[in-house]
C-alpha cells in the first residue's frame, strides 16, 4: 500500500456512505487505524451501514461527540481512479455520490467476515433408486462440468426440495466438502493458440495489442459486418492484455449470449474466466467482487454494471454490439455504459474497443473526427458469405385478414424446411397482440396504472401491461359496454405469429425466444444452445434474437414489420431500425451455406429501407449525420430530459411550468427548454409524468447550468424530479 495515505487511530476521517445524504461524515478512525479508500462498517443513528473513507475529516462536528469506525471490512481498499471515476461519473450524469457509491458495491455480504461453507461435487456412489428429481440434480451437475455448487444453489438449479440434495449426499452420489467462500479465479493462459485469422484480422488484432502493449488510453471502434470474426479479434487484445499482467472486462448487452460467449474464452485461454450478471448466484457476485479487487480474476465477462467493479489493474475494455440501447441504464442511476467505459478507461490508462457490425451515430462521429482509431472488417469468416437482402412488397401481396406471413416468405421457409435448414421469423413485439379491442363499442383494453394499452400473452391467458408488469384475465365481457364475447385481439405479437406458423408447418418443430417466455437466463442459455444445435427448423423472435447468436444452419431470415421501428417522434428512429434490420440479416448464413434475408414492408421506397437491403452503410451513416448536424442535435449537439413524475397532474405540470419560466441558468448558455408535455407514456404505476427537453451546443457546460437551474425546487409531497443526461429513450 506505499504512497497511499494511512490515517492513524482516532483521527478524523470523511466517510461517503451507502446512504442518501448530501455529504461525507466524519468518524475518528478506528483501533489499528486505516487507509484512504479503505471499506469501514461504521454507526449511523441506530445502524451499521457501509462506507468508503474518502479523506480527510471536514472538522466541522464537536470531535468529543465523534463516533469511531466499526471495523474495516476485509477487502483491498479503492484505489483513487475509482474514486476519480465515479466522481466524474457522479459530475456528468448528474447523479449523488451515495447512489455511486451504492452501484460500486453491489455485491452481497461484503461485510461478512471471511468463513467456510458446504459445498458439494460429484461423488462415486450410485443411487439405490433413481427418481425424476435425482436425475435433474445428477443432470445439473453433468452439465456445469462438476463445478462445486451449495446445497441451496443445487436444489434451486435443479428445481428439488433440499431433502433430494441430501439424500443424495446419503447415498455417496455427491460427495461434500469444506471450502473457503471465496477462491480466486484459475489462470488463463494467453500463449495457448487461437484461431487462424485472415490476413484482415490478424492485421486488426496486431493493431489493438499494440494499443493494450502502450500502457495508455486509448479508444477504438472496432467495426466489421456481421460474423467477419470480431470476437476473435478482440480476444487477441485481451490475450495482450493478460500478457501485460492486467485485468479486461468485456461487456455483452444479453445475458443470453453469454454461454456461448464463455465456451469461446475457455477455448482460447483454457479457463472460465469471471462472470457478473444478474444470472450470476449471489455468491458468485461477492466472489467475483472480492477477487476482482485482489486482482485473482484476470478476465470479467458482465453486464454493463460490471464497470463499477473494483479492479486493480485493469487495462482492456471491451463494449461488444457497442450500439445496443441495453447499455443505457434507464432507471435508478442513468448512465450509458458505452461513454462510462471510456471515461473508465482514461482514468485508468486502458485501452477500450468498441465493436460493432453497425455503429452507434456517436461512435460513427468520433471515429469520423479523429477521437477514435477506426479498424474495418469487410468479409465474413471463412465460406461464409453475407445474406442476400431483398424487400418483400406487401403492397401487392395477396394475404388472408389476421395473417402476417406473406406467400413469398412463406415459399422461401418452405424450401429451406426441405433442405433441412433453418428459418427465423422476426417480429418486435412481445406477447399474442398488442391491443385488445371490443368489436361492439371499440374500446380497447388500458392498464389502470399507467397510459399504456394491455398485451395480450397467451401462454399466461392473461393480458400485461409491458410499462408496470400489471396483469389481468382477458375479460369476457367489455369493461366499458359490457357486452360479452365481442373482446378480439389486433394486431400481432410473438406468439400470434407462432400461431400461424405452426397452421403452415404443422410438421415443423417451432421455438418461440422472447425474454418473458423463460424464467431464468439459464433457461434462455439453454434453448438458444438446443437451436444452434438443430433442434429446430423454425425460429421466431422479438429483438433478443437480434444479438450475437450463432445459428449455423439458419439461412432465412424473414422480418414480420420492417416499418414497426419507422413511426414515431424518436431522433434515433431511423438508426435504430437500419440497425436492428442489418444485425437480424446478419444471423443467416454464417456457415457454408449462403443466407437470405426477406423484409417485408409497406414503404420500399423509405431512404431506411433502401439503405438496409443496398448495405451502402457509409452514405446511411453520412446522410443520417448531415440530418442531426443541421437539426443541433445528438451528436452535434447536447440534450437533457427532465422527468417529472407525481400522484396529482396539476401538480406535476406546475412543477414543470415553473421550471420552464425559470430557465435563466440554461439561457445563459445558450441552452433552450421545450415543454412541459405530457411523456408519450403519461402514467406509469399510478404516477403522472411529464417531461421537459432541454437542447444545447455541443461545448457549453450543461450539467453545470442544470445544476444550478434544479438547485432552488423544493419537492413538496410526492413529486419526484429525475435528469437524464444524453437520453436515449424519450419515454
Amino acid at each position: 500500500m506505499s504512497g497511499q495515505e494511512f490515517f492513524q487511530a482516532g483521527e478524523r476521517v470523511g466517510v461517503l456512505t451507502t446512504q442518501p445524504l448530501d455529504r461525507l461524515l466524519d468518524y475518528r478512525a478506528p483501533e489499528g487505524g486505516c487507509f484512504l479508500g479503505a471499506y469501514v462498517e461504521v454507526p449511523l443513528g441506530p445502524r451499521k451501514v457501509l462506507g468508503v473513507v474518502w479523506g480527510p475529516g471536514a472538522g466541522d462536528f464537536d470531535s468529543a461527540k465523534l463516533r469511531a469506525v466499526i471495523r474495516v471490512l476485509d477487502v483491498a481498499p479503492m484505489r483513487g481512479e475509482m474514486r476519480q471515476f465515479l466522481g466524474k461519473a457522479a459530475d456528468y450524469t448528474l447523479t449523488p455520490m451515495p447512489a455511486m457509491l451504492r452501484l460500486a458495491t453491489r455485491a452481497p455480504g461484503l461485510s461478512d467476515p471471511p468463513s467456510m461453507r458446504k459445498i458439494l461435487r460429484r461423488g462415486d456412489g450410485v443411487p439405490d433408486r433413481m427418481t425424476e428429481a435425482r436425475s435433474r440434480v445428477l443432470e445439473v451437475m453433468e452439465q456445469y462440468g462438476g463445478l462445486a455448487f451449495t446445497p441451496r444453489e443445487l436444489a434451486d438449479m435443479a428445481d428439488v426440495t433440499p431433502s433430494v440434495v441430501k439424500g443424495l449426499v446419503k447415498q455417496g452420489a455427491l460427495r461434500e466438502e469444506e471450502a473457503p467462500r471465496d477462491l480466486p479465479y484459475p489462470q488463463l493462459d494467453p500463449d495457448l493458440p487461437g484461431k487462424a485469422l485472415t490476413e484482415d484480422q490478424a492485421a486488426a488484432a496486431a493493431a489493438l495489442a499494440e494499443g493494450v502493449q502502450s500502457g495508455r488510453y486509448g479508444t477504438t471502434l472496432l467495426k466489421g459486418v456481421t460474423g467477419s470474426g470480431k470476437t476473435e479479434v478482440y480476444l487477441e487484445a485481451v490475450a495482450a492484455c493478460l500478457r501485460a499482467g492486467r485485468q479486461g472486462l468485456v461487456l455483452l448487452p444479453e445475458i443470453a449470449l453469454t454461454a456461448e460467449f464463455l465456451t469461446r474464452v475457455e477455448a482460447r485461454f483454457g479457463a472460465k474466466p469471471a462472470e457478473w450478471h444478474s444470472g450470476a448466484t449471489m455468491t458468485e457476485r461477492r466472489r467475483v467482487w472480492k477477487m476482482v479487487g485482489q486482482g485473482a480474476a484476470g478476465l470479467v465477462i458482465g453486464a454493463r454494471s460490471a464497470l463499477f467493479l473494483p479492479f486493480r489493474d485493469l487495462g482492456l475494455i471491451i463494449v461488444d454490439e457497442e450500439h445496443d440501447t441495453s447499455y443505457k441504464q434507464e432507471d435508478g442511476v442513468l448512465y450509458n455504459a458505452r461513454d462510462m467505459a471510456v471515461l473508465r478507461a482514461a482514468m485508468c490508462s486502458a485501452q477500450v474497443v468498441l465493436a460493432s457490425a453497425t455503429p452507434s451515430l456517436e461512435s460513427w462521429a468520433n471515429a469520423e473526427a479523429g477521437k477514435y482509431k477506426r479498424l474495418d472488417l469487410t468479409a465474413r469468416f471463412g465460406a461464409a458469405v453475407l445474406p442476400q437482402m431483398r424487400s418483400v412488397d406487401m403492397r401487392s401481396e395477396d394475404l388472408l385478414p389476421s395473417t402476417w406471413i406473406s406467400p413469398a416468405l412463406k415459399h422461401a421457409m418452405k424450401l429451406r424446411m426441405e433442405r433441412g435448414e433453418q428459418s427465423l421469423l422476426f417480429l418486435n413485439r412481445r406477447g399474442f397482440a398488442p391491443v385488445t379491442i371490443c368489436r361492439a363499442c371499440g374500446a380497447q383494453v388500458a392498464c389502470d396504472h399507467c397510459d399504456a394499452r394491455m398485451v395480450e400473452h397467451r401462454f399466461m391467458k392473461r393480458l400485461m401491461c409491458h410499462q408496470c408488469g400489471e396483469t389481468k384475465p382477458v375479460p369476457e365481457a367489455c369493461p366499458s359496454c359490457e357486452v360479452e364475447g365481442k373482446m378480439a385481439p389486433v394486431g400481432p405479437g410473438i406468439e400470434r405469429l407462432a400461431e400461424e406458423a405452426t397452421g403452415l408447418f404443422p410438421e415443423a418443430r417451432i421455438a418461440v425466444l422472447s425474454s418473458d417466455l423463460f424464467g431464468s437466463a439459464r433457461a434462455l442459455k439453454s434453448r438458444i444452445e438446443e437451436i444452434a444445435r438443430g433442434e429446430a427448423d423454425i425460429i421466431l423472435g422479438t429483438q433478443l434474437v437480434a444479438k450475437g447468436h450463432n445459428f449455423p444452419l439458419l439461412t432465412l431470415v424473414g422480418v414480420i414489420d420492417a416499418d414497426l421501428g419507422l413511426q414515431g417522434s424518436d431522433l434515433r428512429a431511423a438508426e435504430r431500425t437500419f440497425q436492428l434490420m442489418r444485425q437480424v440479416a446478419g444471423r443467416a448464413g454464417r456457415a457454408e451455406r449462403p443466407g437470405e434475408a426477406l423484409m417485408q414492408t409497406f414503404q420500399p421506397e423509405h431512404p431506411v429501407i433502401r439503405a438496409i437491403l443496398s448495405g451502402d452503410e457509409e452514405s446511411f451513416w453520412k446522410a443520417e449525420a448531415a440530418e442531426r448536424q443541421a437539426a443541433g442535435v445528438p451528436p452535434y449537439g447536447r440534450m437533457a430530459g427532465i422527468i417529472l413524475s407525481g400522484p396529482d397532474l396539476a401538480a406535476v405540470f406546475d412543477l414543470g411550468n415553473a421550471m420552464a419560466r425559470n430557465d435563466g441558468p440554461l439561457r445563459q448558455i445558450g441552452a433552450q427548454v421545450f415543454g412541459p408535455a405530457p411523456a408519450p407514456i403519461a402514467r406509469v404505476r399510478g404516477r403522472h409524468r411529464v417531461r421537459l427537453l432541454v437542447k444545447a451546443a455541443k461545448g457549453v457546460p450543461l450539467q453545470e447550468a442544470i445544476a444550478r437551474w434544479t438547485a432552488p425546487l423544493r419537492l413538496k409531497g410526492d413529486l419526484r424530479l429525475s435528469i437524464d443526461i444524453d437520453p436515449q429513450s424519450f419515454f
